[in-house]
């Protein structure tokens, strides 16, 4: 973990949400790797910015250039390889039901609350997303409800981006002050990575009003490693616990970070320690800039039969890849050539 003389001097999400690192010498010199990396990998910062809050930055090992925090947000030179199969819409998400809304899936709707992220992790799926067409205000979100109403099916909403915990809670509020009349509706499910990075985001009066709605409210976590765990983080899943949210966790394969079954045994046992049942492991998706994190399909089974042998079944999250233009995700068969 990096040593650091530094106090936390906000108390406020928002302040630390401006403290966050965009340089990525910036961040070497932070944990002592001033001169580990040469400037062709800080030069691929250009194909997408960095952008590292400080809570998650003093969870990374100091001196310890194959951090598997730091390996996740630091731009590499093979981020600029172009591979055969990744691209840049991955799951053909560019074409949309309406500005900001994605109908993938009969029952539910993925909702775009907002379009940019605490974090920028390098394997991001949407890192060539055109978020400015698709950024939400008031009125357009307004037609969303009405979207939603046209299609009595739905009777679920995700709230996506970006990263929609990145809303204000009096913005959070008055979206559900829009979506619990709908009859129809039955959950709300919020998929973030900001409790983990920035656990300041998780607040009384957030927790208050997930706790008030008659919605049955989802909090989908975005951890990989259990290096990302800690107290803090812990004590704010304790509040959404309080507030009667369900905890679920879904990660993403990571060669060179999660990929062997010591990495994902260790993820689960420190997920459930925080009260978070384990989801959903996803193959990566191949986007284009990040081929160098894909992981063979045979390790990821092998991982698989070694989490079953190790895990009670609850600790086992499904293994999963996503492919654009399916109406659901696609299970990986566990049975090995």
């Amino acid at each position: 973990m990096i040593q650091t003389n530094e106090v936390n001097l906000h108390s406020n999400w928002q302040k630390e949400l401006a403290n966050v690192v965009t340089c990525p010498q910036t961040l070497l010199n932070m944990l002592g790797l001033e001169s580990y990396f040469d400037t062709k990998d800080l030069e691929a910062r250009r194909l997408f910015p960095v952008r590292v809050p400080l809570p998650f930055i003093k969870k990374m090992r100091y001196g310890d250039a194959n951090d598997p925090l730091l390996l996740q947000v630091l731009p590499v030179h093979q981020e600029f390889l172009a591979k055969a199969g990744f691209n840049k819409d991955p799951l053909q998400e560019q074409q949309s039901a309406q500005p900001g809304v994605l109908h993938k899936y009969r029952s539910r709707i993925l909702l775009m609350l907002k379009t940019g992220c605490a974090v920028n992790c390098r394997y991001c799926f949407r890192r060539h997303f055109p978020y400015q067409e698709n950024q939400l205000n008031k009125r357009s979100l307004l037609d969303v409800v009405e979207y939603v109403k046209q299609h009595p099916q739905i009777n679920e909403v995700i709230l996506s981006g970006g990263d929609p915990l990145m809303a204000k809670d009096d913005a959070i509020d008055w979206l559900l002050n829009q979506l619990e009349p709908l009859e129809q509706l039955k959950r709300l499910r919020i998929h973030s990575r900001l409790p983990v990075v920035l656990p300041s985001r998780i607040t009384e009066t957030l927790c208050e009003r997930l706790a008030n709605s008659r919605l049955k409210v989802i909090l989908v976590n975005h951890i990989n490693h259990a290096n990302e765990i800690d107290e803090t983080f812990s004590q704010a899943m304790q509040m959404l616990k309080r507030a009667n949210v369900t905890l679920l966790n879904q990660a993403v394969l990571l060669k060179g970070i999660n990929d062997t079954s010591e990495a994902q045994i260790a993820l689960s046992e420190a997920l459930f320690e925080a009260d978070i049942l384990p989801y959903y492991l996803h193959l990566l998706d191949k986007v284009e800039g990040a081929s160098h994190f894909d992981v063979d399909e045979v390790l990821a089974r092998s991982i698989m039969a070694q989490m079953l042998e190790a895990l009670p079944g609850f600790l086992v999250p499904k293994l999963v890849r996503e492919i654009g233009g399916k109406t659901s995700k696609t299970p990986i068969d566990l049975q090995l050539d």
